[in-house]
C-alpha cells in the first residue's frame, strides 16, 4: 500500500506529489493525459505565450510614438501558435524531470474510485493509505449552441493557425476577456457578449469600469446585460442572435463562459463523497465529507486557478505527513487577468467589505501621475480598499500593464492585515510602478503626496 494516491497529474497533483516525496512519503500519481493538466497545456501557459505576441505586435504598433521606425506587417498566426506550443513543450519536458523521483509511480489511464482507499485504473486497482482528487476542470459551453469548426472553446482557440478577421466572444469573464485582447491585438474585428451586467463580474466595479473605458478605446464593442438567442454556423461565417434582436456576423466565435468541475465518472457518489453543483465539498483540511479523501484544486468551490491547485496541493501533502500547514484560500488568493491592460486584485471588493464590516473606505491612485505608467503608456490605477475608516487593509484592485507583477506586496497587505499606514510608509523604488501602491496607501491613510485634489 502507498502512501497517497493521486488522481489527476494537473497544478494541485503534481504539486501534491512532489511536495508528498519530499517528505518521504510514497506516492502513485495517475492522470489520463498528460502531465501538467489545463494550466500548462490548454490554459495558463499558452495562452500568456499568445498575450506576448500580442503584446510585441502592440508595441510595434506604438513604436513611432518612442521613436522608433518600425511598422507592423502582420501577424503570422501559425508562428504564434509554435512559440506558444514550444514555451509549453520546454516547460513539459522539465516537469517530467521534476518528476522522475525515487518514490512517484507514475501510471497513466483513466481512473476512478472503488473504495475510499483503491483506485482502479485500465483492470488495475492501487491501494493508498490517502487519495487525493485533482481532475482538474472543462471549459463549460450553452445548452444549444453547438461547438464546430467556427464556433470553438478556448482549447481549440490556442491551435487557430490564422488571424480571424471578425471574433464575436460570449463570456466577458477572464477566458474571455483574455482572448478578445489577443485577438484585437492581432488585427480582428472583436465583440464581447456578456449576459451580466458589466464585464469581469468577479472584480470590483471599479475594475469593470477601468476595463470596460479601456477596451472600448481599443476599438472592441462590448455589449453587457445581453443574452444570446441563438448561433448558427455555416461554412463562410457564423451569426450570432442577440436577446435583443440584433444579429452579428463574424469569422469566429468564441464560447468563453468558464469552467466547470471534472468528476464526472469517477465514483464519487457511489463511496459516499458529497458533491454541490459538480464541486466537491470539503472541510477546512480538504477533507471530503470521507475521511482519508481530499480534494484540491479546480473541483473544490472557489477560484479556479492554477496557483491555487499548487498550494492545495502542497497543503494536503504536508497535512498527510502529519504537519500543521497554513491554508491559503478565498480572498487571499491574488487573481490576475492578463490582457491589455491587466487586471489584478486580491482581498474583497468594496461593496463586499461594506457587507462584512458595515461601512469601508477607499482610494484611487491613478497611473496618469506614475511616472513609470507614463513612460511604458499604460493607463489605469490603484484602488485600495480598508474595513470602517481606520480598519486593515481588505482589498486591493489594480488595472494597468503589469499589473500582474504588482499583486504580490498587496497580498502581503491584505493577509497580514496591515493598515494603509504602515505600508504607505515602505521606501517604494523610484520610478516604478509599484510606487502607485505606495501612494495609494498614503491617499488611505490621509497623507497623499501626488495626488491631485
Amino acid at each position: 500500500m502507498t502512501d497517497i494516491v493521486i488522481l489527476g497529474g494537473g497544478s494541485g497533483g503534481y504539486s501534491c506529489a512532489i511536495r508528498a516525496e519530499q517528505l518521504g512519503l510514497s506516492v502513485v500519481l495517475i492522470e489520463e493525459d498528460k502531465l501538467g493538466g489545463t494550466c500548462l497545456h490548454r490554459g495558463c501557459i499558452p495562452t500568456k505565450a499568445l498575450l506576448h505576441t500580442a503584446e510585441i505586435a502592440d508595441a510595434v504598433r506604438g513604436a513611432g510614438h518612442v521613436g522608433v521606425t518600425a511598422s507592423l506587417g502582420g501577424v503570422d498566426a501559425g508562428a504564434a501558435v509554435k512559440y506558444q506550443q514550444s514555451v509549453v513543450a520546454a516547460l513539459y519536458t522539465g516537469l517530467q524531470g521534476l518528476l522522475k523521483r525515487p518514490n512517484i509511480e507514475i501510471v497513466f489511464g483513466r481512473g476512478r474510485l472503488v473504495d475510499k482507499n483503491t483506485v482502479e485504473v485500465d483492470g488495475r486497482r492501487i491501494t493508498g493509505k490517502s487519495v487525493v482528487l485533482a481532475t482538474g476542470s472543462y471549459s463549460r459551453t450553452i445548452p444549444g449552441i453547438e461547438v464546430g469548426d467556427r464556433v470553438m472553446t478556448s482549447e481549440q482557440a490556442l491551435t487557430l493557425d490564422r488571424v480571424p478577421e471578425s471574433v464575436v466572444v460570449l463570456g466577458g469573464g477572464v477566458i474571455g476577456i483574455e482572448f478578445a485582447s489577443i485577438w484585437a491585438s492581432f488585427g480582428s474585428k472583436v465583440t464581447v457578449v456578456e449576459a451580466l451586467d458589466r464585464i469581469l463580474p468577479g472584480e470590483d466595479e471599479w475594475s469593470s469600469k477601468q476595463m470596460l473605458r479601456a477596451l472600448r478605446k481599443r476599438g472592441m464593442a462590448i455589449r453587457v446585460g445581453t443574452k444570446v438567442d441563438a448561433v448558427q454556423e455555416t461554412e463562410k461565417d457564423v451569426t450570432v442572435t442577440l436577446s435583443s434582436g440584433d444579429t452579428i456576423d463574424a469569422d469566429v466565435v468564441l464560447v468563453a463562459v468558464g469552467r466547470g468541475p471534472r468528476t464526472d465518472g469517477l465514483g464519487l457518489a457511489e463511496i459516499g463523497i458529497a458533491t454541490e453543483r459538480g464541486f466537491v465539498t470539503v472541510d477546512d483540511n480538504l477533507t471530503t465529507s470521507v475521511p482519508g479523501v481530499y480534494a484540491v484544486g479546480d473541483i473544490v468551490p472557489g477560484y479556479q486557478l492554477a496557483h491555487r491547485g499548487f498550494q492545495h496541493g502542497m497543503f494536503v501533502a504536508e497535512h498527510v505527513a502529519g504537519m500543521e500547514p497554513v491554508r491559503v484560500d478565498g480572498d487571499i488568493v491574488p487573481r490576475v487577468t492578463y490582457s491589455h491592460p491587466e487586471v489584478a486584485s486580491v482581498g474583497k471588493t468594496e461593496n463586499a467589505a461594506r457587507d462584512e464590516f458595515g461601512t469601508a473606505t477607499s482610494a484611487v491612485y491613478d497611473l496618469g501621475g506614475n511616472g513609470k505608467s507614463r513612460i511604458l503608456g499604460t493607463a489605469g490605477g490603484v484602488k485600495v480598499i480598508r474595513a470602517r475608516e481606520d480598519g486593515p487593509v481588505v482589498g486591493v484592485h489594480i488595472v494597468g500593464d503589469r499589473a500582474g507583477e504588482l499583486i504580490g506586496e498587496a497580498q502581503l497587505a491584505v493577509a497580514w492585515e496591515a493598515l494603509p499606514s504602515e505600508v504607505g510608509a515602505f521606501v517604494h523604488a523610484h520610478p516604478t510602478q509599484n510606487e502607485a501602491l505606495g501612494e495609494a496607501m498614503m491617499a488611505l491613510s490621509g497623507r497623499p503626496l501626488h495626488a491631485h485634489s
